[in-house]
């Protein structure tokens, strides 16, 4: 007779119940405390937004950053420059030192996709036709990667954010529930986020109030608003000093008369850029622009190190938080505008999850009495080990907070089928062997061993196509590649591990009972 009682494997599967109940509990329960599984937008209801990608504004925006290059370079190099400006998708300047024309040449080389113009030292820059398909192409994949940096810190469990067609991107946002968290959402995701540093036109200072845009770009400047007083404009450079691609962090702080302020830090080139103009201006303003608006417009009263400065324009503690969470993830190389908004109501989710629930229930009522009926005990043994494998994938998406779709419950019911398969596999060999004249003992153990290159077969070409769906899948498809990998790898542990823990624990009464009918369903050939 076999030698029964506690074994490793068991061991192993009690340790896996506890923690499938104990971390699926606040799922199912529903707690206030502990990690939970959230509902995506087809369970729960929420936002569905198609946005439109303003690309042609993406070569505006490079244009004037290579601007931007150019007049560092220029100013670090005492190379002395006339009339540079930006207009649309041009860069023009007039180079006044004809021995420098050398240098700024190889410079300008250096700059990819590049077609440059000269008529003497007057130069023209624009971009190549492919250069500016490359960037419309990557500026929308930017806003792709921006928006869902956005509002994965802004706090929304699982949004999806996806490229659709040529230039639109879907979003979805699961549990945007009240207008004032539509709106809040909707503002930062069409927030542009465009930090620029740049010069007041000192000269014309006093005239931003009454001269028209065509003549202050007859000067190479632009007017903006004030963000406090609309009313009130400045005129500026139209080049920036620098922009927020040169930023490295955006946090809220409070200022001396404690209201929110945004501290923003650059990285060592727009450190240096910053410390520089600043040291060669001081007594002029600078100002403070984002996305077009002049939050502030101090005096410069020295040189300013250290690469960090502050964004104060009458913020509320929302509002700072939001703009922090713009900048940190990047300005929008291009604007989006809002093509198509629609609202998934929660009677749609509720719906959805009484269908989903009971076909789920259904099928695991169904699969759990046909193997009761069909191996008996041994059928039994594998409804635990389904059971424990259901806990242990509740418990492992609820760890990561991972969010449930509806192809994530189909994700679940397909793992249910493939947990249970492995025993079916496991129990025909046994009854080959019982027919075989093995005894108890021989049959398990030789039935374990026989069926696993099947089952590891099975399940590992299983996880791979689960894991290329994963990596090339977006939304919905990725919640169905999750739910189905944690379940292979749970169903490994619990259908194969636990259950032949189970049997070698039950062997010595298996083997007294001689009642292989009951115990597997079949009887032994004569």
């Amino acid at each position: 007779m076999s030698k029964g009682g506690l074994n490793y494997r068991l061991v192993i599967f009690f340790i896996a119940i506890v923690f499938g109940v104990g971390f699926s509990l606040p799922t199912f329960l529903q707690t206030d405390k502990g990690a939970k599984i959230s509902l995506g937008l087809d369970l729960q209801g929420g936002l569905h937004m198609l946005l439109g990608v303003k690309t042609d504004e993406a070569i505006k925006s490079k244009m004037k950053s290579i601007a931007s290059s150019i007049k560092f370079f220029t100013d670090n190099n005492d190379i002395v420059i006339d009339d540079l400006r930006v207009k649309d998708d041009l860069v023009s300047f007039t180079l006044l030192d004809g021995d420098e024309e050398k240098n700024l040449d190889t410079m300008i080389d250096k700059i990819p996709g590049i077609q440059v113009k000269k008529d003497k030292l007057s130069y023209v820059l624009s971009l190549s036709d492919k250069e500016k398909a490359a960037t419309k192409k990557f500026a929308i994949s930017q806003a792709v990667e921006t928006i869902r940096n956005r509002l994965d810190q802004f706090g929304l469990s699982e949004p999806n954010v996806a490229k659709q067609g040529v230039d639109k991107i879907l979003v979805e946002l699961p549990g945007i529930k009240t207008i004032e968290q539509e709106k809040r959402a909707r503002e930062l995701i069409a927030k542009a986020a465009h930090l620029q540093l740049m010069a007041i036109d000192e000269k014309r200072a006093d005239q931003a109030n009454t001269m028209s845009e065509d003549e202050a770009a007859s000067y190479g400047d632009v007017i903006l608003p004030d963000s406090r007083t609309p009313k009130i404009k400045h005129i500026v450079k139209s080049v920036p000093i620098l922009d927020g691609s040169m930023l490295t962090d955006a946090k809220v702080g409070f200022s001396n008369m404690n209201q929110p302020v945004i501290n923003f830090t650059l990285n060592s080139e727009g450190a240096k850029i910053f410390g520089d103009f600043t040291a060669k201006n001081v007594g002029n303003h600078l100002a403070i622009v984002l996305d077009n608006i002049v939050y502030s417009a101090p005096v410069i009263r020295e040189r300013i190190g250290g690469g960090s400065g502050q964004i104060s324009g009458g913020f509320t503690v929302k509002e700072a938080h939001d703009v922090a969470i713009a900048l940190r993830s990047g300005a929008l190389l291009a604007p989006v505008k809002l093509l198509e908004k629609r609202s998934v109501g929660p009677s749609l989710g509720a719906d959805s999850i009484k269908a989903s629930m009971l076909a789920l229930i259904t099928g695991f009522v169904l699969v759990f009495l046909f193997m009761i009926v069909y191996y008996g005990m041994a059928g039994l043994i594998a409804d635990v080990a389904l059971l424990v494998n259901l806990f242990l994938v509740i418990a492992i998406m609820s760890l990561f907070g991972a969010t449930l779709t509806l192809p994530g419950m189909a994700g679940i019911v397909l793992t249910v089928g493939m947990a249970v398969d492995a025993n079916v596999i496991i129990n025909e060999r046994i009854r080959e062997l019982f027919r075989e004249g093995k005894s108890v003992a021989q049959a398990v153990e030789k039935g374990y061993a026989n069926a696993m290159s099947a089952i590891l077969d099975a399940n590992i070409t299983t996880l791979i196509a689960a894991v290329v769906l994963y990596a090339y899948g977006t939304g919905p498809i990725k919640g169905f590649a999750v739910t189905m990998s944690i379940g292979i790898l749970a169903s490994m542990l619990t259908a194969i591990l636990g259950t032949h823990g189970i049997y070698q624990y039950l062997m010595p009464t298996i083997e007294r009972s001689k009642r292989l009918s009951f115990w597997f369903g079949t009887k032994r050939s004569k």
